[in-house]
């Protein structure tokens, strides 16, 4: 059963040592004005510890990025929530995610759409985010390696694209394959200073809205970074 603000308070709840620290992470996502309580509710409930490396297990619930190996990080609680919150995913929704990295966004925004097709360039951090969504028994979602940057047609159009990462602009093909009406949401900028931006699709063309700094890795590929 699931309480005020994304609370777990079912039998379950007393038995994972977690709970407390999911809910002192809603709290903070609150205080810092994350409103969508679909998000709210999902967070509260996915164990995020169960994304992030051992050494870090500890530190899993804290609102700061995190290494994950190979170079790469798991976003800040408070990002997550609001990319999240931006792309205003339905039931309804075909979403795209670029930089899966350890599968934890991929994973809330599999409790949040119809389906999610998750891009991670390194074979690694794919294969083992692909393995944490089988063991949550996460069936709506599917993470494979190559290049983001060029997005997956097979797929398109899409309804919402996330990119965790930022590049020097947003690439064309991820624009191309979003839904007119559609939403996407990018870190843009150097390697030092980014704005997170959020990308409407209409019919007249693009309307773009600056949402404040971020930093991100990189992104690598035909359309961001080269290394």
């Amino acid at each position: 059963m699931i309480g005020e603000r994304g609370r777990d308070t079912g039998p379950a709840a007393s038995l994972d040592p977690y709970t407390r620290a999911r809910e002192r992470m809603v709290d903070v996502l609150v205080s810092r004005g994350i409103r969508d309580q679909r998000v709210l509710e999902v967070m509260g409930r996915l164990p995020r510890h169960e994304f992030v490396p051992e050494p870090f297990t500890a530190r899993a619930y804290g609102d700061h990025a995190l290494s994950i190996g190979a170079e790469q990080t798991i976003s800040q609680p408070y990002m997550v929530a609001l990319m999240t919150s931006l792309l205003e995913v339905t039931p309804e929704s075909r979403v795209l995610e670029i930089g899966a990295g350890s599968g934890y966004q991929t994973a809330v925004l599999s409790r949040l759409a119809a389906y999610v097709y998750g891009i991670e360039r390194i074979a690694e951090l794919a294969r083992s985010a692909m393995a944490r969504l089988n063991a949550l028994r996460i069936t709506n979602a599917t993470i494979k390696c190559f290049d983001g940057t060029i997005g997956w047609s097979e797929h398109a159009p899409y309804d919402a694209v996330l990119v965790a990462a930022g590049g020097p602009s947003v690439p064309e093909p991820l624009v191309q394959q979003l839904k007119v009406g559609g939403r996407l949401v990018a870190p843009i900028g150097t390697d030092r200073t980014q704005r997170l931006v959020r990308i409407t699709k209409t019919a007249q063309g693009i309307v773009e809205e600056d949402l404040g700094g971020c930093i991100f890795v990189k992104l690598i590929g035909r359309y961001g970074y080269e290394k």
